[in-house]
């Protein structure tokens, strides 16, 4: 979808229950963790999900998917999506074995769309559902109930148009501080409004995820949920931080390599370009480009690469955030600077 988004219409809260639908990403690796994640969605209670399971395969000529977007040709893909040795037929089935069954539809585009595409994917094949939940291939939802709980609360608020839901450590129950999307952490069992969310632990208003056009494909991998949120934000839906609805995630620290500083350095441009009013935008790129190079002094020259590439990039649907969106972020504790 180009142009502005509609905004978020008042409306009175549902007495019904939401039908609700599942996207996972899988590239069929973690059949243990993905048949886990799975059976954690068919214990909910109160609740009838559709799965959608998009086998998100790598295969050889993946880069290409980005050819035109920015993407330096000598750059490898990270670890989300990086390239097997040219997989034969029977090994794109290998690890689907947890998805087979008549709740779950499997989709296999045949090359590796990216995050973002993917889960566009799924919610595009989930055309009769009004809550979709981005559940990664190595989560598990905590307790029988969180489904249902979270469909409740899009019913009873129709300006709700996403929920980040609360990550913990299966082991030790704790939430590290990266996983609570605001500045100020605090207690990581505290609900909040909040202005992004966690793309693999997350809930999104159907409708209005469609409104907002979606995930942004060309970002393949990293800060597509700003994007999709900031774009939320400004049709006037607000995102709500969820403690106590939790998903159950291995706390492994995220890869940093060539790849990722790249794509980091190159989705904050087009975040900026896209998003935000001439004068901010200005000041995120100077801003991030500052905090990345002290962040991540081995990342520095990849980084840079991304944010040249990123501004390289000719073909950008620029359609800026109100001011007065600008505003609320910053009422909500995180200014779209940060």
């Amino acid at each position: 979808m180009t142009g502005r988004s509609h905004r978020a219409r008042s409306a009175a809260p549902l007495t019904r229950p939401l039908r609700v639908g599942v996207v996972v990403l899988t590239t069929g690796e973690r059949p243990t963790e993905l048949a886990a994640a799975l059976d954690s969605v068919r214990r909910q209670r109160d609740v009838d999900p559709r799965i959608v399971v998009v086998h998100n395969v790598e295969i050889p000529d993946a880069p290409g998917v980005l050819e035109g977007d920015g993407l330096a040709a000598d750059v490898d893909l990270p670890d989300e999506a990086a390239e097997p040795d040219d997989p034969e037929p029977d090994d794109l089935d290998l690890g689907l074995g947890a998805a087979e069954g008549t709740d779950v539809t499997v989709l296999r585009p045949g090359s590796n769309l990216g995050i973002p595409e993917g889960r566009n994917l799924g919610v595009d094949a989930l055309d009769d559902v009004e809550v979709v939940l981005f559940l990664d291939d190595d989560g598990v939802l905590v307790g029988g109930d969180v489904l249902a709980r979270a469909t409740a609360a899009f019913a009873a608020d129709p300006t709700l148009g996403a929920i980040s839901m609360r990550i913990v450590d299966p082991d030790t129950g704790r939430t590290e501080r990266r996983h609570v999307p605001r500045l100020r952490v605090g207690d990581p069992s505290r609900s909040s409004w909040v202005t992004t969310f966690l793309g693999g632990a997350s809930l999104v208003r159907r409708v209005a995820y469609q409104q907002a056009g979606g995930l942004p494909g060309r970002f393949f991998y990293a800060h597509e949920e700003t994007s999709l949120a900031w774009r939320l934000l400004d049709a006037g839906y607000r995102i709500r931080y969820a403690g106590d609805l939790q998903l159950a995630h291995p706390a492994v620290a995220p890869a940093r390599h060539a790849a990722y500083h790249h794509l980091t350095g190159r989705n904050r441009v087009l975040l900026a370009r896209q998003h935000l009013p001439a004068p901010l935008a200005v000041v995120y790129v100077l801003l991030w480009a500052v905090i990345g190079a002290v962040r991540s002094p081995g990342g520095r020259r990849a980084l840079l690469a991304g944010f040249i590439d990123g501004l390289r990039v000719r073909e950008v649907d620029r359609t800026p955030i109100r001011w007065r969106t600008a505003w609320r972020m910053l009422r909500y504790g995180r200014p779209p600077l940060l």
